[in-house]
């Protein structure tokens, strides 16, 4: 029997207390004693949207868990306009599949919703990996810049609007961006649903609404208790890197890691490292904070 992979495995679902129909894929090592990692997926993006070397290498490991979020790609219901209710909805996925207890790993978007689940459920959660995102009424985050915006809402967006947002400037950066894009557009079998514009309304009204300006609401990252790992590109333009910095400084058990030459992609770019990165951290192999 061949084993499933990011490329192979297929869409599953299951119904929720709350109605909502979910989407997910579920695949990986079991047994391990780990419990399972949760991916909490980016603005527009789906389950196909994951980079196969990250998750693929994370899933040698340990069972891998990519949800569609209510409203989100093969998932039924609509897509709510505030992360706090994106969170709850990702709660009653999680009670659906009777999961306890599990890591999250969220990136973007994802990342706000992971700190509101760890908020809501902290004693369902036991670690937690935070890439290219912010704490709510974080710096710079009010509202992307315009040629972002543009590009990020395009219905039918280009390579360049790829590496754009997602890469950096330099001719290395780009490269490893068009690397990223063959790995992710290879898919034959099993495809998720595209997002519509309407899923991007919402999210972009709950990503806006986060990053309202508002230091106060930094005191909220104290209920984060959990060892979380915190990592971004030196240079994002979508969620400037300064957020990670913060989310650092005010999480009580944080480590940050600042990757070179990239942007708000940097997981794609660097997949294998941050894997191994993330894979470390998970396993208890490395201090919670350095």
């Amino acid at each position: 029997m061949t084993t499933p992979t990011q490329l192979t495995a297929p869409i599953l679902d299951v119904t929720a207390a709350n109605g909502v129909t979910y989407a997910y894929r579920r695949f990986g090592l079991t047994g391990s004693g780990a419990p399972p990692l949760v991916f909490l997926q980016h603005f527009r993006g789906t389950l196909d949207n994951w980079d196969p070397i990250l998750v693929d290498t994370l899933a040698a490991g340990r069972e891998v868990i990519l949800l569609d979020n209510a409203g989100v790609g093969s998932s039924s219901g609509e897509v709510p306009a505030t992360v706090t209710q994106m969170a709850r909805d990702a709660i009653a996925f999680l009670d659906a599949l009777g999961l306890a207890r599990v890591d999250l790993l969220g990136f973007s978007l994802g990342g706000m919703v992971a700190q509101e689940i760890a908020l809501l459920r902290p004693r369902g959660v036991r670690r937690i990996v935070l890439a290219g995102t912010g704490p709510r009424g974080g710096r710079q985050m009010h509202g992307w810049t315009l040629d972002i915006e543009r590009a990020a809402n395009k219905n039918e967006a280009e390579l360049d609007d790829l590496l754009h947002i997602f890469f950096g400037v330099t001719e290395s950066s780009r490269a490893l961006g068009v690397q990223y894009a063959q790995r992710v557009y290879s898919r034959t079998e099993n495809p998720d649903k595209a997002n519509g514009p309407e899923v991007a309304r919402a999210q972009y009204d709950a990503i806006v609404e986060w990053g309202i300006p508002d230091p106060s609401r930094l005191a909220r990252l104290a209920g984060i208790t959990q060892p979380t790992l915190v990592a971004a590109g030196d240079n994002d333009p979508v969620i400037p890197t300064i957020n990670s910095q913060v989310l650092a400084h005010h999480l009580p058990n944080a480590r940050l890691r600042i990757f070179s030459d990239a942007g708000h992609g940097f997981l794609f770019q660097y997949p294998r490292q941050f894997a191994e990165l993330v894979e470390e951290f998970l396993n208890d192999l490395v201090p919670a904070r350095g």
